[in-house]
């Protein structure tokens, strides 16, 4: 009941955001998929139970008042009780509550049956980004604010999708049904799209579930619902709905780049590649708090540019890149980034801004620290 409860409530609360707003800016979206126009079909039709109770009890009420004002010489009726009218307007409510239930209940067994999925994805939340892992496919990606950090300070001008847009949407096939998992690896986060009418939160330690059928090819977005810590408001969803032939050509393509990348992790990567790839690893998952030249936020985030420690101890570092530092901001990436990744990431960090420790770690020596 609270996720329903939740999404009705919650539909205005992006009305300002062209892609997940309402036509209106004031109502909730009707939806792409089956269930979020049964949802959005019952949230007009208790809204309009709601009108038409309002109409009636004012209008009785402001009749009252100016046909048997004071002024007019009327007097009060003296009575204690009238049993007819109490059961009356004790039966009336009940049956609209009944008539709303009825509906209300159908809905809901709908959102908790996630039976029948043809696809299952695995939905982590962190902060702050988002990772998904199609279960069984072997395939499994970050996904990370892509608007420019200048854009966020004013520097620039912003863009149509400003804090809405990422580098990594997830893709998912229309006329299927997807069955989510849920988690997290550190706070409480919500992963919410309106169009899906799915809002359902991320539990460390625990995994919770729900599902979606879009009907319709297109870019959907959404966001974290939970505030979940500084960079909150920097935690979009976007979603590419796509054709099934589609869906299966990228999926095929992503699962032949997964296996090259797996086969990259015996090779001698040269320490130019590494700094390259490392690049990139560190702007779009580290750069959000140790900022993009490596300053840090001290004391929570601590500057990486001409940080002794991690320039003295590269085993030290290894270890903090990959189990992160209890009781810290900072999270583990065991499970977040392959060892390519990792050892990419650890080399531009000690060789990046002016450290320059010549050190280039392997993604050979990350995978056997791994096991």
């Amino acid at each position: 009941m609270r996720t329903l409860l939740v999404w009705l409530a919650g539909g205005l609360t992006l009305a300002g955001s062209s892609q997940m707003a309402l036509a209106s800016g004031w109502n909730m979206p009707v939806g792409v998929t089956d269930l979020s126009r049964e949802i959005y079909n019952l949230h007009m039709a208790i809204f309009w139970i709601c009108v038409i109770i309002g109409v009636i009890v004012f209008g009785v009420m402001f009749y009252s008042l100016v046909r048997y004002r004071h002024s007019k010489g009327a007097k009060a009726a003296n009575f204690h009780e009238n049993t007819t009218v109490e059961i009356i307007w004790t039966a009336i409510p009940l049956l609209i509550l009944i008539g709303m239930a009825i509906p209300a209940t159908a809905t809901l067994q709908k959102i908790y049956d996630p039976s029948g999925a043809e696809l299952d994805v695995m939905v982590t939340g962190q902060q702050w980004r988002w990772r998904y892992e199609y279960l069984g496919e072997d395939v499994a990606f970050n996904s990370n604010l892509a608007t420019p950090r200048a854009q966020i300070r004013g520097d620039e001008e912003r863009g149509e999708n400003y804090l809405l847009e990422v580098d990594e949407p997830l893709v998912l096939p229309i006329n299927r049904k997807v069955r989510f998992l849920f988690t997290s690896d550190d706070v409480i986060h919500a992963w919410w799209v309106p169009d899906f009418a799915v809002k359902q939160d991320t539990v460390p330690g625990f995994i919770t579930e729900n599902w979606v059928r879009i009907n319709e090819p297109g870019i959907y977005r959404g966001q974290c619902a939970e505030l979940c810590g500084v960079d909150h408001a920097f935690m979009p969803i976007v979603v590419h709905a796509v054709e099934e032939d589609e869906f299966d050509t990228w999926l095929a393509e992503r699962q032949e780049m997964a296996a090259e990348e797996a086969m990259g992790i015996d090779r001698e990567w040269e320490f130019d590649e590494l700094m390259e790839r490392g690049e990139g690893v560190y702007g779009s998952i580290c750069a959000s708090c140790h900022q993009p030249e490596g300053q840090g936020s001290p004391p929570a985030f601590p500057a990486l540019a001409g940080n002794e420690q991690l320039l003295a101890d590269l085993e030290w570092h290894k270890d903090v890149i990959i189990n992160g530092v209890s009781g810290t901001a900072m999270p583990s990436f065991r499970t977040t980034l392959n060892p390519v990744e990792l050892a990419a990431v650890i080399t531009y960090t000690r060789n990046a801004w002016g450290n320059e420790s010549g050190d280039a770690v392997q993604p050979a020596e990350i995978a056997e620290r791994l096991q």
